[in-house]
């Protein structure tokens, strides 16, 4: 089984759409890193203006005849050609082309020209309005967004929610159906262990992580763990912006960003192990695949798996501080030089309900975005207003995590993905988490000694083996195929559930009785 020259021709048809995208993506970049503010206005033109244009180049009559040799366009059943000639990949392939066809275009370019032109002005105005604590400079911008967007559910069209039209785009194939008995496993046991750490008379030195710490010497620090996680700086960089993130032009060019606080140690740190975990994803992918869906995460909650895998079952591991705290240590000296192992590892591990969701506690991490999934859930559904939201949002902190924000940019304004349209990614976070257990209990089985190994600073076997069993992959598989493929189980709360009331009653000295 093989190929012919009208899928060789289909292949640099999306090539060189998908150059158009990473034209804007660079710019996309650029505008969250270095481009000076005054910029705003031409840059959300220069944005649309490709987005657009690869839109068009998508839908176009060519891409249309050049799938339909292998595709019925009308419902997305492979033809008999393809089902005998192409390989499984190239069949998952042609599949995967298909469904963002099938997507895009039932967006009209107006529409998707319109829609990248206020994402972008709405990011820059957010940028802003965080700065200055000001959610009604946001407001307007925020407003339009979200007329925009329910605007595509529309376009998209739903069978029960206009959440899922969404939520589709970033978890193929989750629904709201789906997800609320997923969060109503998980809240009520989130909840009880959260009383026991905070009934706990053990209680974390956090101060030990709230001192002085150079901001030079942080980014350096955690360019090191990047290093050792096999991060690629010839095919990568790290930068500074205002939410961190990562985005990708090519395997061999993958960009990520922190942000760096003097008294705060952890959140340059866990922001570098985070966006590295999604910069690993991205320079693993194989570039023969490049400009394909083959070339491309499969969805963004297994991509937050590895970001979520990287940061919590690593990165605040006993291991993992075996090898980094003495090199913490020397890095600084003063205010670390004196500290006992366990008293630093027992803080950095700290539970406690705090404001902002990047950093939060991996315990209360998932309540974060309970509170965002149901706020944008009503929204959706019309059942809160975007002038409201500041209000609601403080009252479901305050029914979550029992805190209430003190100021909008610790609350409302705190994430970015609003503001670029992104309603629907949050949950992925937490099924992120739910991936990550499961998949670092099968590292655990499969690679010997790997955590003896990470506690002697080796992070390369576990690196090479997420290369092999996730990130090569690309679309082929769904993420319910990967998961089962990965694990041979189907997506569960149990192992993050139980994996979380071991950690902390360990530390916090509590056990929890198992339900009969």
């Amino acid at each position: 089984m093989g190929s012919d020259a009208s899928l060789d021709s289909l292949k640099t048809k999306l090539l060189t759409i998908h150059h158009l995208k990473n034209a804007s993506a660079v710019l996309s970049w650029d505008q969250e890193t270095y481009m000076p503010s005054g910029g705003g206005p031409a840059r959300a033109e220069q944005i649309a203006t490709l987005q657009t244009l690869a839109h068009e180049a998508f839908i176009s009559p060519e891409t249309e005849k050049l799938l339909g040799t292998w595709v019925d366009i009308p419902t997305g059943q492979l033809l008999e050609k393809a089902r005998t000639t192409l390989a499984k990949s190239s069949q998952a392939l042609i599949k995967e082309i298909w469904r963002d066809f099938n997507h895009a275009s039932k967006l009209p370019s107006a529409f998707v020209n319109t829609l990248e032109r206020e994402c972008s002005l709405a990011q820059q105005v957010w940028t802003e309005a965080r700065k200055k604590n000001d959610f009604s400079l946001f407001l307007p911008n925020l407003r339009t967004v979200v007329t925009l967007k329910l605007e595509e559910t529309q376009y998209l069209g739903y069978s029960d929610s206009p959440y899922d039209a969404l939520l589709d785009e970033f978890e193929p194939g989750s629904t709201v159906e789906q997800l609320k008995p997923l969060v109503g496993t998980l809240r009520p046991r989130l909840v009880s262990l959260l009383q026991h750490v905070l009934n706990s008379s053990i209680k974390p030195k956090t101060s030990l992580l709230t001192q002085s710490f150079a901001h030079a010497a942080q980014l350096e620090f955690g360019e090191t763990v990047l290093r050792k996680m096999g991060y690629e700086f010839d095919r990568g960089r790290l930068d500074q912006s205002a939410h961190p993130f990562t985005t990708s032009f090519h395997p061999n060019d993958v960009r990520v960003t922190t942000r760096v606080f003097e008294q705060d140690f952890q959140s340059c740190l866990f922001s570098c192990i985070h966006e590295g975990g999604h910069g690993l994803y991205e320079q693993g992918l194989l570039p023969e695949h490049y400009g394909t869906p083959l070339g491309e995460a499969v969805s963004l909650g297994i991509h937050e798996s590895q970001s979520r895998l990287w940061e919590n079952a690593v990165g605040r591991s006993r291991p993992f501080w075996k090898h980094f705290f003495p090199l913490a240590q020397s890095v600084f000296p003063e205010q670390f030089g004196n500290t006992a192992f366990d008293e630093f590892y027992l803080a950095i591990n700290h539970v406690q309900p705090s404001l902002v969701r990047v950093e939060a506690d991996e315990l209360t991490y998932n309540l974060h975005i309970m509170v965002r999934f149901e706020i944008e859930l009503d929204l959706i559904e019309g059942r809160t207003r975007v002038e409201d939201l500041p209000e609601v949002w403080n009252q479901k902190m305050q029914d979550y995590l029992g805190i209430t924000p003190d100021r909008n940019t610790n609350g409302v304004l705190q994430d970015v993905h609003w503001s670029f349209g992104a309603f629907g990614y949050f949950p992925t976070y937490t099924l992120g988490n739910l991936y990550a257990s499961m998949f670092y209990e099968q590292a655990k089985q499969e690679i010997p000694n790997l955590e003896r190994g990470i506690a002697e600073g080796n992070l390369l076997p576990l690196k090479e083996w997420l290369n092999q069993k996730i990130h090569r992959w690309g679309r082929q598989y769904s993420p319910e195929e990967l998961v089962r493929r990965v694990t041979g189980q189907d997506l569960s709360p149990e192992p993050f559930l139980n994996y979380l009331e071991h950690k902390f009653g360990d530390l916090y000295d509590f056990s929890i009785k198992p339900e009969t």
